[in-house]
């Protein structure tokens, strides 16, 4: 009498020490009818699958938000964005990047108004998840009344090397109708990067004029971007 071949089992499954794997062993072909030979289907299943890792379960955990395994200090890199603009005004000096530019206005400020170091100040502390330098620097705080951008930036700095990070590279696009920046440009870029403390090499500054348009192009008001990158040392 002919014996009945053993039903296949319900799933095909594999395992080790560490893991588990599970598809369902079901028949790959139903209710089709074939136009040419079908392909041969040893070793063959449809596609839903589980897999159960140790990988996995400590990867994953049920009602809590995924959350890095490397702490924000330890990353190779981190980039910041700065952004400043101040008002243009008669009777104060127009100070960018710690250079006095000749001009009949500058910018009305608590501080000196450097509004080229001011927004790099906010990209580095905007790198380090610390703070603005509104916060940092209050300009509510008699302390900081004219006070030279420099010491500020130098406290960036400070900031910077303290949480292990040097510049890697920084850049800087001034936004003003006028004075024309090309020819203190050099100046402003050898002092930027002095302060800094970095190569001039890894230091760049452009200049923008507003066409015109708003308070930037009226030569009412001057703003600059700034994006740096740090590197971990």
């Amino acid at each position: 009498m002919a014996t009945a071949a053993a039903a296949p089992p319900l799933y095909a499954s594999s395992s080790s020490s560490s893991s588990f794997s599970s598809s369902p062993n079901k028949p790959l072909f139903n209710n089709i009818f074939f136009l040419r030979p079908p392909l041969p289907s040893t070793k063959l299943t449809t596609t839903p699958r589980l897999s159960v890792s140790a990988a996995a379960t400590t990867a994953v955990e049920l009602g809590q938000a995924p959350q890095s395994s490397t702490p924000a200090k330890t990353l190779p890199f981190r980039v910041g964005h700065g952004f400043d603009l101040h008002r243009l005004e008669p009777g104060y000096p127009l100070i960018i990047g710690g250079i006095d530019i000749p001009h009949d206005r500058g910018c009305e400020a608590h501080s000196d108004g450097d509004v080229l170091l001011h927004c790099v100040v906010d990209a580095i502390l905007g790198a380090l998840g610390l703070p603005d330098i509104g916060q940092i620097f209050p300009d509510n705080d008699p302390k900081w009344k004219g006070a030279p951008s420099s010491v500020f930036i130098k406290e960036a700095v400070r900031l910077m090397h303290e949480a292990g990070y040097e510049l890697g590279n920084l850049d800087a696009t001034l936004i003003l109708q006028r004075p024309k920046v090309s020819p203190h440009k050099e100046a402003i870029k050898a002092n930027l990067s002095a302060l800094l403390g970095a190569d001039p090499a890894v230091v760049n500054l452009k200049a923008k004029t507003h066409e015109k348009v708003d308070s930037l192009g009226e030569n009412r008001s001057i703003a600059a971007h700034t994006v740096v990158l740090l590197m971990r040392k």
